[in-house]
């Protein structure tokens, strides 16, 4: 019923820019927060940035200052501008989404299928 679908990915050159986008969409009664995590080979997935209503943007300390996360709420869209991309920004992007499907229930966590951001000289 719920989808996250991401977009934006590629390959760029030390010192590009990618935008990443998610669409959410299915049957979404609310979304409590949506965020970008990345996971490259052999390493674990980590946070890059989540927006909660009513919060300030949290980022991790490697992409402050290069990754700006924004949301659209009328659109159900997470955005995901990447600045002055290095090589260990190399990763597949993951998007995240906390949605609650109905008036009355638990929100749930999903997550795109991910898109590939590859930095090389």
């Amino acid at each position: 019923q719920v989808q996250l679908v991401e977009s934006g990915g590629g390959s760029v050159q030390p010192g590009g820019s990618l935008r990443l986008s998610c669409a959410a969409s299915g049957s979404i009664y609310s979304i409590n927060s949506m965020g970008w995590y990345r996971q490259a080979p052999g390493k674990e997935r980590e946070l890059v940035c989540t927006i909660t209503s009513g919060d300030p943007v949290n980022y991790a300390d490697s992409v402050k200052g290069r990754f700006t996360g924004s949301r659209d709420y009328a659109k159900n869209t997470l955005y995901l501008e990447m600045n002055s991309l290095k090589p260990e920004d190399t990763a597949v992007y993951y998007c995240n989404a906390v949605i609650l499907t109905r008036r009355i229930g638990w929100p749930s966590d999903y997550w795109g299928q991910g898109t590939q951001v590859t930095v090389s000289s």
